[in-house]
């Protein structure tokens, strides 16, 4: 059950604590249902990953309707974008955007010369994959950096996602500040009142903060709403639908020794297997 939360003028009861209001960001009947079709219209190994990813609820929770115009926050191979493009249709756009340049090397020896070449190349090569991910009546994409994006993109955007995205920026960013500016081009880029829809890999509050720095790929859902409110963001709605209380990772866990990485020894495949995909938190937000 979604658990819709509103920060607003506090209300004092016998307590004095603040309860908060509820907001709906649902979709209409038409919206919802053209969602479903377009999700069980893709490969069977996409659906695969619906029992642990719920898109249909999740795009729902956010409220993407089609004709908006979304930045979708590091889409690695498209899942998201596979179900975004059809569904924002002819009227909608979709931006992708990538790490700043700058960060890729942070990441050590992987992030070779030809790597970087083939970021570099990347915008370009989005905007091709895009026509055939969206097919006749799919939204238009484009695709650059949180370092450049174009100014006249600024208040145009209806909701920016980062799904499973903010672990390296925040891992890397007293490197280079790459979580604040990503941050403060969401900002920029916004509608006033537009939205952040975020799902994270997320660490028990209990559990120490070095292992929720994003090295792991976990963040603490505290952090998550400190860091967006101090950026300039109000939460304004949370779910339970990406949770996951199978995974309680110990001190050498990271998020890829489970599905659908496994990175992990024989021993432990079955073991992570039966864990499932990882615990997440998914938050809301709205541009003050």
């Amino acid at each position: 059950m979604h658990k819709l939360l509103i920060l607003g003028a506090a209300i004092f009861l016998q307590s004095c604590s603040c309860i908060p209001k509820s907001t709906t960001t649902g979709l209409s009947d038409a919206d919802k249902k053209q969602l479903i079709a377009i999700t069980q219209s893709l490969p069977a190994e996409h659906q695969a990953r619906y029992g642990a990813r719920h898109p249909v609820e999740t795009l729902e929770f956010f409220g993407i309707k089609p004709g908006q115009t979304v930045v979708e926050a590091l889409p690695g191979g498209g899942w998201y974008t596979k179900i975004l493009l059809p569904y924002l249709g002819t009227e909608g756009k979709l931006i992708a955007t990538d790490y700043s340049l700058d960060m890729w090397p942070e990441f050590g020896s992987f992030a070779t010369a030809e790597f970087i070449a083939q970021r570099k190349a990347w915008p370009a090569q989005f905007a091709i994959d895009s026509k055939t991910w969206g097919g006749a009546n799919g939204a238009k994409g484009e695709a650059y950096t949180f370092a450049d994006m174009p100014a006249d993109l600024t208040g145009k955007v209806d909701t920016v996602l980062f799904i499973r995205a903010l672990h390296n920026l925040a891992r890397f960013d007293a490197k280079g500040g790459y979580l604040k500016q990503a941050l403060a081009e969401t900002h920029r880029v916004l509608k006033p009142g537009g939205l952040v829809g975020i799902v994270q890999h997320a660490m028990a509050e209990d559990k120490p903060d070095a292992w929720a720095d994003g090295s792991r790929g976990y963040l603490k859902r505290s952090m998550l709403i400190s860091t967006m409110t101090a950026a300039g963001f109000e939460l304004v709605g949370e779910s339970d639908i990406n949770k996951n209380p199978k995974d309680d990772p110990q001190a050498d866990d990271n998020v890829w020794r489970l599905p659908p990485s496994l990175n992990t020894s024989e021993d432990q495949k079955a073991k992570n297997i039966a864990i499932g995909e990882t615990n997440r938190v998914t938050l809301l937000f709205r541009k003050k």
